[in-house]
C-alpha cells in the first residue's frame, strides 16, 4: 500500500480509500471485509449518514471499533432524510450540522471524525453559515477536520475563498474527466486532497454492458472500455487499469474504491503491483473518449 498526506491536515491516508457505502446490511460480513481491508493496508473510510439511513455507519462503527487507533473515518452530513422516508432534502444549515454529528459519533462509536464532510453544495446555500458548523465542530474537537464532496467549480471555489476544507470528494474516471477542466489544478494549488470516487464509472470501464452514462453514448461508453480492456493483461487487469488512470492525475490524493466483495478489495490494493500506465497508455485512454464539460453541472 502507498500512503500520502491529504492536503493541508496531518492524516497520511492509504492511495486506495474504502467506499463503504457499498456494504451490505449485514454486520458480520461487513466486519470481514473491513478487517480484511485494514490487514491489506487501507486506513482511510468513508461513510455517510445518508447510506441506508444511518445503519451503514452503525455497521462501520462496530467493525472497526477495536482499530480506531489504525484508522481515518470519514462520514458526512447534509441530506435529511423525510420523516416519512420518502427520500432526502438537501439541508446544509448550521443548527442541522450541529444536531446530525451528534448521531454520527453515536452511530459510529467514536469520540470524534477525522473528516467531516458536506455531502453535497450549492452556489445558493448560505455557505458562510455552513462553515461556521464546521469551525465550531473542530473547535469542540468532535471533528478533526471538514471537507466538501461536491463536483460543481463555483461551489469548490467558494471554499477554497472561504474556509479551511482540506479535501473534497469528486467523481472522476476515463468517463467523467470533467475535474480536469476546472478543479484539479485549483485544489493542488491550494493544497487540498482529493478522495477519487467512481474510477470505474459503475462498472461500465471494466464489465457492464454499454449504457448512455453522462454525455456520452452507449457506443462511446463501449469505446472507452475497449481502450481499457486493449491495455489490460494477466498483469494488470481492466478494474485496476482504470484506477491507474485515476492515480496518475498528481491531484488526487487517493481513489475511493465501492467494494462490496473481496474479489474487488484484492484487486483495488493489487494495483500497486501492476506496471503503471505509460504516457503511451495514457494518451490511448484520453484520445478514446472526448473529455466531458462541466457545463451542465456548474
Amino acid at each position: 500500500m502507498e500512503y500520502v498526506q491529504l492536503g493541508k491536515s496531518d492524516m497520511r491516508i492509504s492511495r486506495i480509500a474504502f467506499g463503504c457505502m457499498s456494504l451490505g446490511d449485514e454486520d458480520t460480513a461487513n466486519e470481514k471485509i473491513l478487517h480484511q481491508a485494514l490487514d491489506l493496508g487501507i486506513n482511510f473510510f468513508d461513510t455517510a449518514d445518508l447510506y441506508a439511513k444511518g445503519m451503514n455507519e452503525l455497521s462501520v462503527g462496530k467493525a472497526l471499533k477495536h482499530h480506531r487507533d489504525k484508522v481515518y473515518i470519514a462520514t458526512k452530513v447534509g441530506n435529511q432524510w423525510r420523516a416519512d422516508g420518502s427520500g432526502w432534502d438537501w439541508n446544509p444549515r448550521k443548527g442541522y450540522i450541529l444536531t446530525q454529528v451528534e448521531k454520527s459519533l453515536q452511530r459510529l462509536n467514536i469520540d470524534y471524525i477525522d473528516l467531516y464532510q458536506l455531502h453535497g453544495g450549492t452556489i445558493d446555500d448560505p455557505i458562510d453559515n455552513t462553515i461556521e458548523a464546521f469551525e465550531l465542530l473542530q473547535q469542540q474537537g468532535k471533528i478533526r477536520y471538514y471537507g466538501i464532496s461536491s463536483i460543481r467549480p463555483n461551489v469548490i471555489r467558494e471554499y477554497i475563498k472561504r474556509s479551511n476544507i482540506v479535501s473534497v470528494m469528486m467523481q472522476y474516471s476515463l468517463l467523467d474527466r470533467r475535474p480536469e477542466e476546472a478543479c484539479l489544478s485549483l485544489l493542488q494549488e491550494n493544497n487540498i486532497g482529493v478522495l477519487a470516487r467512481g474510477a470505474v464509472a459503475q462498472g461500465l470501464l471494466i464489465n457492464k454492458p454499454p449504457k448512455a452514462y453522462l454525455n456520452y453514448s452507449p457506443q462511446e461508453v463501449e469505446k472507452a472500455a475497449a481502450a481499457v480492456q486493449a491495455l489490460s493483461n494477466n498483469q494488470r487487469n481492466t478494474a485496476q487499469t482504470a484506477l491507474r488512470f485515476v492515480l496518475h492525475h498528481p491531484a488526487i490524493t487517493t481513489a475511493v474504491a465501492g467494494i462490496r466483495t473481496i474479489q474487488q478489495l484484492e484487486e483495488a490494493v493489487g494495483v500497486f503491483k501492476t506496471p503503471l500506465l505509460t504516457e503511451n497508455d495514457l494518451s490511448t485512454l484520453q484520445q478514446a473518449v472526448v473529455a466531458n464539460k462541466y457545463e451542465q453541472h456548474r
